[in-house]
């Protein structure tokens, strides 16, 4: 049996090692980005606003209401839940969040679905956010899109979901979700929108909140394009 000739034994001799470093070099990457992760999260668990109070009071400002910067006068009138047209809860369920009485505050297999998305993307733009988790991030966060954000958008979500109610987590969301520009919660929205109050939605105009909820803004300027058209019906078409 002949022997390797030397060119080609050390082209492989020199790309093993390349390999090896190459290996080396991602691993410690990872350690270090999982260390990073890791010690923000033991920050961020400790860090946690305090949600107790909110089983029994009614929040009178949000971080996303701080954070609006608009020309137009900000709208917001807390109306309890029963007070809120059953049509308008089942539609903003169906359409943001069809496991959100199942879940305990957030659904796995969405996370999983939207990284993948995400990383085909190569963007941040899917985030699979229960309504739980939105409402944590209405609440106390920010709209960035960044990892950290996210993991403390999940912990404060858990939080929620450990002291208050299905109902109370919904009615929450309802009154201060943004609805518009300068416009939060459910009766600022029916204001704006039809000229009523939120507990006489019809089922169209309950499916109609609904489907602007991802971006309420560009589509209160766009209300008549086909996919909205469509995205409303097909909610409409589930209550």
């Amino acid at each position: 049996m002949g022997c390797m000739p030397l060119a080609p034994m050390v082209a492989y001799d020199l790309m093993n090692r390349r390999l090896k470093r190459n290996t080396r070099i991602i691993l410690m990457v990872s350690i270090c980005f999982l260390g990073i992760l890791w010690i923000y999260m033991i920050h961020a668990i400790f860090s946690l606003p305090d949600v107790s109070h909110l089983r029994n009071t009614h929040p009178t400002e949000t971080s996303f209401m701080e954070a609006y910067n608009g020309k137009k006068k900000l709208r917001y009138h807390w109306v309890p839940l029963k007070r809120i047209s059953p049509h308008l809860r089942n539609a903003v369920v169906i359409a943001e969040d069809d496991q959100f009485r199942k879940h305990h505050g957030f659904v796995w297999d969405a996370i999983k679905e939207a990284a993948k998305r995400n990383w085909k993307k190569k963007s941040l733009y899917y985030g699979a956010s229960t309504i739980t988790q939105q409402l944590a991030r209405n609440l106390f966060l920010s709209k960035s899109k960044n990892p950290f954000r996210k993991t403390k958008e999940l912990l404060i979500a858990l939080k929620l979901e450990r002291e208050l109610s299905k109902d109370r987590i919904l009615e929450l969301y309802l009154n201060v979700v943004e609805w518009g520009d300068g416009i939060f919660g459910a009766q600022a929205a029916a204001r704006h929108y039809f000229g009523s109050s939120a507990a006489y939605l019809s089922k169209h105009q309950a499916a109609f909140l609904a489907a602007i909820l991802p971006r309420p803004v560009y589509f209160d300027r766009h209300r008549n394009g086909e996919y909205l058209n469509g995205r409303v019906a097909s909610i409409e078409s589930r209550l």
